[in-house]
């Protein structure tokens, strides 16, 4: 059998990523929205509601490291995330027949352990596959994911206007499905040693590295600031006045300043500059969005800093893979990712989420300080992230 060319090899790898990113953001974008409102419309009540959210919420946070030390451990990310993939896409499918708490929980359940594990396993294989830039850019995929998110949350809209909500989750569950198909064509994995022991063992010998607590506490002090943002802008600007349609607009630009910076401005910014300094530079681009979040409401300064969600979300996370694999073994690389996932974009986002349900009530616009205060807490300790 001919082998193929190297050259034919990464132009192959780019593209079957492009479609397994796309289907998986444009999966989540169908159904992120639609979900609550389709377990409203079939029985649940608010607390219900709330109950299997936080449930399948606390799920995610254990199965994602177990499952990220398992693929490590055992060299089966594509395996573990092609099974996932395929488990949420019928848990999806699997609500449609379900009236009611007790019909719907296991639905519920099995979707949060399909879902718990894919961002970290996908993004391993993407950093292997993308060889330190030297085959493709790890921004260029995940800024098509990003699109297709946008796409997928617009798509949503329309076709339940049409055929009602049933038909966000046929069409979020085909994609997860085709998201899981194209998994078994990823590039295989990269041979390399794989470490004996529990799971565990992994997690310790990670946090045992300083420049890895660091990235993830930073990555939980500025994107967990975010939280405010997500629960509470849209409340903010449609009590100063400002109609729905343009508040869709302000929310609008932020998504695209995201998929920006993740396709064309943050890789070669980053080569530039060092993911230190783009830790840096997230910092202070979110704690100057949440100032003035908390100061105003006109509409040009809205806009203004509504287009620094490129550098205070995309550009850190960027920033924040490229220390992950920098400073971590290869044979525990999805472990790391999982545990960056869970502790520094999961775990603080539900913290910084129920604080800011507190701060909001008791302080208005102004409690948009405390987040910028969270963004500049970082700050300390970005010499730590240098590369000595």
């Amino acid at each position: 059998m001919q082998k193929r060319a190297p050259g034919a090899e990464r132009r192959g790898g780019l593209p079957r990523f492009l479609v397994l990113y796309a289907a998986l953001y444009g999966a989540y974008g169908v159904l992120s929205p639609i979900l609550p409102g389709f377990l409203a419309a079939r029985g649940l009540t608010p607390a219900e509601i709330g109950l299997l959210l936080a449930a399948a919420g606390a799920l995610r946070l254990g199965i994602g490291p177990l499952a990220g030390a398992f693929a490590d451990r055992h060299r089966a990310g594509r395996s573990i995330l092609a099974a996932s993939l395929a488990l949420a896409g019928l848990s999806t499918l699997a609500h449609l027949p379900g009236v009611g708490l007790a019909q719907l929980i296991a639905p519920a359940l099995l979707y949060a352990v399909g879902t718990a594990a894919p961002a970290p396993l996908v993004d391993a294989l993407a950093l292997a596959a993308a060889r330190g830039g030297a085959a493709f850019q790890y921004g260029w995929i995940r800024g098509a994911g990003s699109a297709a998110f946008i796409a997928g949350t617009a798509a949503a809209g329309w076709s339940i206007g049409i055929f009602g909500l049933a038909a966000a989750l046929v069409a979020s569950g085909g994609l997860f499905l085709a998201a899981g198909a194209s998994a078994l064509a990823l590039p295989a994995d990269r041979a390399r040693t794989t470490r004996a022991g529990a799971p565990w063992h992994g997690f310790a010998a990670l946090i045992a590295l300083p420049r890895f607590r660091r990235t993830v506490l930073v990555a939980a002090l500025v994107i967990g600031a975010h939280a405010m943002h997500d629960g509470f802008a849209m409340i903010l600007w449609r009590s100063a006045g400002i109609a729905p349609a343009t508040a869709g607009l302000l929310w609008s630009v932020s998504v695209a300043a995201e998929v920006l910076v993740f396709l064309l401005v943050g890789p070669p910014l980053l080569a530039r500059i060092g993911p230190a300094a783009g830790v840096a530079a997230a910092a202070c681009a979110g704690a100057v969005r949440w100032a003035v979040l908390g100061s105003t409401t006109a509409i040009p300064w809205l806009a203004a800093v509504e287009a620094l969600h490129g550098v205070s979300f995309a550009l850190l996370h960027l920033a924040c893979l490229g220390l992950i694999e920098a400073t971590t073994p290869a044979d525990l690389r999805t472990t790391a990712l999982a545990l960056y996932g869970t502790l520094g974009l999961g775990l603080s986002g539900v913290a910084a989420t129920l604080a800011s349900g507190a701060l909001y009530g008791s302080f208005g616009a102004s409690a948009f300080w405390a987040m910028a205060a969270l963004s500049l807490a970082a700050l300390p300790l970005v010499p730590g992230l240098r590369d000595r």
